[in-house]
Formats: C-alpha cells, sequence, structure tokens
C-alpha cells in the first residue's frame, strides 16, 4: 500500500537554489539580529528553556540545502546557518513549512511528529522544552519583520501575505485555530 502524500507543503525550489549559492554569512547575521530582536521582546522565552538555555539547537528544513543552530546563549541568542548537518542537544527535521507552521500556531507538534512530519533526534526534553518555550511567545515572525522595517511595513506585510497564499508558508500567526 503506498504511504499517503503529507499535506505539509513544501519549500519552494526557487529559495531551496538561492540557499545553494548565497553567501551563509550574512543570513546568519540577519537571523541573529532579527532573533535577538524577539529575545528583547519576550525575555521569559528564553528564560523557559530553563537548564537549556545555552544548548545549541539544530533546526532542520528538510526541504532547503541548509540547517540553522540556534544558540540561545542565555537570552542573546545566535544563528548560525551552514549547508554541514551541525550538532547540537536536540535536532529538529522537518518541511520548512512545518517547522514555520509549529511556530505560529497552524501545526499541533505532537501530531506532526506521529506522522512522521516532524523527527525529533537527541535529548527529547530539550526540544520539548524549545517547543513550550516558542509556544508559550505566541510569535508572529512577519508581524516582527514587518516593525523592523519602519516605512516599509506596509509593502512588506502585503509581499508576505502574498508568499503565503502562493506558497502555503505560515508567516504569520493563526488566531485559535491548528489545521494539523
Amino acid at each position: 500500500m503506498p504511504v499517503p502524500e503529507s499535506p505539509i507543503p513544501r519549500c519552494p525550489a526557487a529559495l531551496a537554489v538561492t540557499l545553494r549559492i548565497a553567501p551563509l554569512a550574512p543570513l546568519s547575521l540577519s537571523l541573529t539580529v532579527f532573533t535577538r530582536r524577539i529575545a528583547r521582546k519576550n525575555p521569559e522565552m528564553f528564560q523557559r528553556l530553563g537548564a537549556y538555555g545555552r544548548s545549541v539547537f539544530v533546526l532542520d528544513p528538510t526541504d532547503l540545502p541548509v540547517v540553522l543552530l540556534l544558540d540561545p546563549n542565555g537570552g542573546a541568542p545566535k544563528v548560525t546557518l551552514t549547508r554541514r548537518s551541525g550538532t547540537g542537544v536536540a535536532r529538529v527535521s522537518g518541511p520548512l513549512a512545518a517547522l514555520l507552521g509549529l511556530v505560529h500556531g497552524a501545526f499541533d507538534g505532537d501530531a506532526l511528529f506521529f506522522s512522521r512530519d516532524l523527527v525529533i533526534e537527541g535529548d527529547t526534553a530539550a526540544a520539548l522544552a524549545l517547543r513550550n518555550a516558542i509556544d508559550d511567545a505566541e510569535l508572529d515572525l512577519a508581524h516582527e519583520a514587518a516593525t523592523l522595517s519602519g516605512p516599509l511595513a506596509r509593502p512588506l506585510k502585503q509581499l508576505i501575505t502574498l508568499v503565503e497564499r502562493r506558497t502555503g508558508l505560515y508567516l504569520t500567526r493563526l488566531e485559535d485555530t491548528v489545521l494539523w
């Protein structure tokens, strides 16, 4: 019997191709700045990590040629993109849409795990601490990006809405809705 295809959308091929050739250092720096802004607005998120507040987490979007190494660094987080596999206390692997959907409340982590759309390796307690910290913060990455963009906030929001519609990626927080 064939395995049914996952309803989780795959990342656009153009993004994957771009990330194969793009220099990762500027992207890492940008993501670090972005994550530190989130940390300043949500310090409790990093406090909630407890003993894992200085552990490195590997976030592996399986449909992209990069992995993200998230080092909470005691509330001054650092994000490093690498084309290698990376090591950390826990690895969370799955399609980019699933990872973003978890952040934005579009998918249930347990359902993704049991359907094998999400794979956890390493210290599962660490991965659970990260998940709980992110869930409690109720992040909206698109809103955070728009506030950083100053006078370009409105066109950026329109672009984000278009990208969400065309790709199926969840870039904004869904209120009171779990789709999976």
